[in-house]
């Protein structure tokens, strides 16, 4: 017996039924399942995030020099888009302080977490943190020849310059070409419903 099935919208009603197609003998026949998705439900804030919330991610900080200063914020929605060119994006709140950084400096830092820099993302996290004291959450600085400050022991940094932006609903989507990246040893922080979490070792 071969099983297929497939979702058909009824315009008459706000459900999704599922239809089993059932291989017997020499021809298909239908069997109506029970609606698997109610279309006609509202969302919300608290659903959308817990949703979100499944989809683990690594940790990045986002790090901007503005003038002789490092400023910076935690960003897990931080994505590439194209190698050709080379094209990251990162979504940023626009409440956040760094979205004013990055509009005026146009160029940033990139820096993938290491599993052991919980602390650093949780103090980048602290929006009312104005980030003078990086070194109580241990984090600590190079900077590239362009002034981006690098974080130390990142496992990966992107030098980032400003491509674009684009507005979306109450974050701005800054798109930057890539000029360097920097690769190191190491296991990544991730994120997965609201919880930091390791990769398991090998067994």
């Amino acid at each position: 017996m071969l099983l297929v099935t497939r979702p058909v919208l009824h315009s008459f009603r706000a459900a999704w039924d599922v239809v089993a197609w059932v291989f017997a003998g020499r021809h298909f026949r239908s069997i109506r399942l029970s609606p698997s998705i109610d279309l006609s439900m509202s969302l919300n804030a608290s659903d959308f995030r817990k949703a979100m919330g499944c989809f683990a991610t690594g940790v990045t900080v986002i790090t901007v020099d503005q003038d002789g200063e490092v400023h910076g914020m935690t960003a897990n929605a931080f994505t590439a888009v194209s190698l050709d060119p080379v094209l990251v994006l990162v979504c940023v709140d626009h409440r956040a302080r760094t979205h004013a950084h990055l509009h005026a400096r146009k160029r940033f830092g990139v820096n993938v977490l290491r599993n052991d820099q919980q602390t650093v993302s949780e103090y980048y996290a602290r929006a009312a943190e104005t980030h003078q004291h990086p070194e109580i959450a241990g984090a600590r600085f190079d900077r590239t020849a362009q002034g981006t400050p690098v974080l130390q022991g990142a496992l990966a940094y992107f030098e980032c310059r400003l491509h674009s932006t684009q507005a979306a609903g109450d974050h701005t989507i800054f798109i930057a070409e890539v000029e360097e990246v920097v690769v190191r040893e190491g296991e990544p922080l991730l994120y997965f419903r609201s919880k930091y979490r390791n990769i398991e070792p090998d067994v």
